[in-house]
């Protein structure tokens, strides 16, 4: 395939993750926030952001920076110790991105995730309302793993992998790993003056897995093993990925103006892979006959709405994947449910305006959204 400019691929992502890294972060000797550095990307992303373009952060350092605060031991930390670091560091991180981003107009919200909020249909669900909810005010997401309370079965481990889990649950269109490195090398570009970067890869092979090291530092859980676990994760999820050196200030306008980097590109968009997901791999617990008006909708690209729904059957629950039916009952689409089959039934026919009353609390306004569902 050919290649593309870093500047083509960026602007054509509408939707983009940027993980920031602790050592870009933190600065290593003081274990404080490199203020200027951060001043500088928040700048970068205040740019994007007036072209329409919807960023979220994914952050590491609060681990680093709660270790300096606390006092705690050089070296690795136990997981308690670890989990005391982060819960003094995030206070601080958070109110160090409020501070640079407030000086652009921009607003900041917290989120903090376990791996056990990305596998449990109904948190994945209410994890990715919260940051649409947040991109459609033009918020940005600061999204951390929630290392104060997950134990070691519930862990990401690092935020490489936590960052592609979230750039897939929001179908992202780019995730940008902002690194210590600038890319893939063929081998460690720092014991070998042969070392080449490789610059774009569209599948992660053995050859390729093979590059990468296994070297991690003090106060970083990552390293190009786990850049390469989450470029899988993407380009499953039909994500691009970038790795690119961030130490640099201004880290993404140097990559928007053609800084050395590794591209992962998929072969098709995160929504065409989203919607082959839920059409073929999911199994359906119930069906939604809809009416006509509901039918024609749908194929135009709506959302299905209550008032339109006559029927339901089945038994599910909130996220499920369901059939729609149009009134001869034949099969239509699949989608996933915003409702429960109860509160489902209770709410069908009945106008959008009515939901609160009917359920006693207040709904989405579609039963399900268009970016849940695929019409056939």
């Amino acid at each position: 395939m050919t290649q593309k400019s870093n500047f083509e691929l960026i602007k054509s992502s509408k939707r983009l993750v940027v993980k920031v890294g602790s050592k870009l972060l933190v600065d290593e000797t003081d274990g404080k926030i490199r203020e200027s550095w951060l001043n500088s990307l928040c700048e970068d992303i205040a740019r994007w952001k007036a072209t329409a373009q919807e960023l979220i952060i994914v952050s590491s350092g609060a681990i680093a920076l709660g270790r300096r605060y606390l006092n705690l031991r050089s070296g690795d930390l136990k997981l308690e110790e670890k989990q005391a670091a982060a819960a003094a560091g995030m206070v601080r991180l958070a109110h160090a991105y409020h501070e640079s981003l407030s000086k652009y107009n921009l607003s900041v919200a917290q989120i903090l995730l376990t791996l056990n909020d990305s596998e449990d249909r109904r948190r994945y669900l209410n994890a990715r309302s919260t940051i649409n909810t947040l991109l459609s005010v033009s918020a940005v997401p600061l999204i951390n793993e929630n290392d104060t309370i997950a134990t070691d079965e519930i862990r990401f481990g690092d935020n490489d992998r936590l960052a592609a889990r979230v750039a897939t649950m929001v179908s992202a269109d780019l995730l940008i790993l902002l690194s210590n490195i600038d890319g893939l090398y063929t081998s460690d570009p720092k014991e070998e003056n042969a070392a080449q970067l490789v610059p774009l890869i569209t599948e992660v092979t053995p050859e390729i897995e093979a590059m990468a090291g296994d070297i991690v530092s003090v106060d970083s859980s990552g390293g190009m093993p786990t850049k390469l676990a989450a470029a899988k994760q993407c380009l499953s999820a039909a994500c691009k990925m970038v790795i690119s050196e961030g130490m640099d200030e201004y880290p993404l306008k140097r990559l928007e103006d053609g800084a050395n980097c590794s591209w992962f590109l998929p072969s098709s968009n995160p929504q065409t892979s989203r919607k082959l997901w839920i059409a073929g791999s999911l199994q359906s617990c119930g069906s939604i006959k809809v009416d006509a008006g509901a039918t024609a909708a749908l194929k135009d690209g709506s959302s299905l709405l209550p008032a339109g729904v006559l029927e339901v059957s089945g038994s599910f629950q909130r996220g499920d994947a369901i059939t729609i039916l149009d009134e001869k009952g034949i099969e239509i689409g699949r989608g996933l449910s915003a409702y429960s089959y109860a509160d489902a039934s209770k709410i069908k026919g009945h106008k959008t305006d009515e939901i609160a009353s009917l359920l006693g609390f207040i709904g989405r306004l579609e039963m399900i959204h268009r970016d849940d569902l695929v019409i056939f």
